[in-house]
């Protein structure tokens, strides 16, 4: 009989006898893994989709009570009974101040909050109208912005914010993407600082497959796209949402990381 230690340290747990070492390790892995982020609550604002649902599936399977927000509320229950026990959720649309306040005082007091949603409109400067630009703006930097302004985060918490590496890398004939993400960067700087001891970090992300980014383009022509990219790229591969996911996770459990932005672009900050 094999004794495995959770990662409280305070239970064991008896496995059965096995002479695979891998499968032992794997199990030592899992109960570590399980009790990351048991007893916290994670709120991750645009958690029914993409890299939002990425991060809420990882957080709770590391013991997570998670709260998931988003402006659809049937979107919400569908994938909160996909996720199992310890799962709420709550409407909240980021480009509504209101609703952003009324969805914290609802979900009181939490330890992480992590923001991957957002809705962004682009174009070229002079053809995007100024209300577009200003929706884009509202909903990924005001968004962000009034969530930090209203979450009551735990002093050992976290925030983390996402921002892209067109922050970095700008590209012709999105100059407002460029401009966001660069301003949710500075944002989470100064947050660092103001919000301290609750640590603030940044994900930037690369091009990211399976999120609602690239919905509206056909399937061939994204998959072309995401294939040139890829050849490119030091890695040889376009994102996943379970990339983000796992550097959020890293972000929300070191104690000694704020005031960073890590790029997860498969080194396409290189190329």
């Amino acid at each position: 009989m094999t004794l495995l230690y959770c990662a409280t340290g305070k239970q064991p747990i008896t496995s059965p006898e096995s002479n695979d070492h891998g499968e032992l390790l794997a199990a030592s892995n899992y109960l570590f893994m399980s009790n990351l982020l048991g007893g916290k609550k994670v709120v991750v604002v645009g958690g029914s989709s993409g890299m939002g649902f990425a991060v809420a599936k990882l957080s709770h399977e590391a013991g997570a009570t998670v709260v998931l927000a988003s402006r659809s509320k049937d979107k919400l229950l569908a994938k909160a009974k996909e996720l199992g026990n310890d799962v709420q959720v709550q409407e909240l649309d980021t480009t509504r101040e209101e609703s952003i306040k009324s969805a914290f005082a609802n979900v009181g007091k939490i330890d992480h909050l992590v923001i991957p949603g957002s809705s962004t409109k682009t174009g070229p400067l002079k053809s995007l109208s100024v209300a577009d630009a200003e929706f884009t703006m509202r909903s990924k930097f005001f968004g962000p912005y009034l969530c930090a302004k209203y979450a009551e985060l735990d002093p050992e918490g976290s925030l983390t914010l996402f921002s892209g590496v067109l922050s970095q890398r700008p590209g012709t004939g999105m100059p407002i993407l460029g401009a966001v993400n660069a301003a949710v960067e500075g944002l989470g700087r100064a947050l660092a600082l103001e919000l301290a001891p609750v640590r603030v970090n940044v994900v930037s992300p690369g091009m990211t497959r399976d999120t609602g980014a690239y919905l509206s383009m056909p399937e061939e022509a994204r998959e072309g796209m995401f294939k040139l990219v890829a050849d490119h790229l030091p890695v040889k591969r376009v994102g996943t949402p379970h990339d983000l996911a796992s550097i959020s996770l890293a972000l929300m459990t070191n104690p000694f990381i704020t005031g960073v932005i890590v790029p997860v672009d498969g080194g396409g900050l290189l190329v």
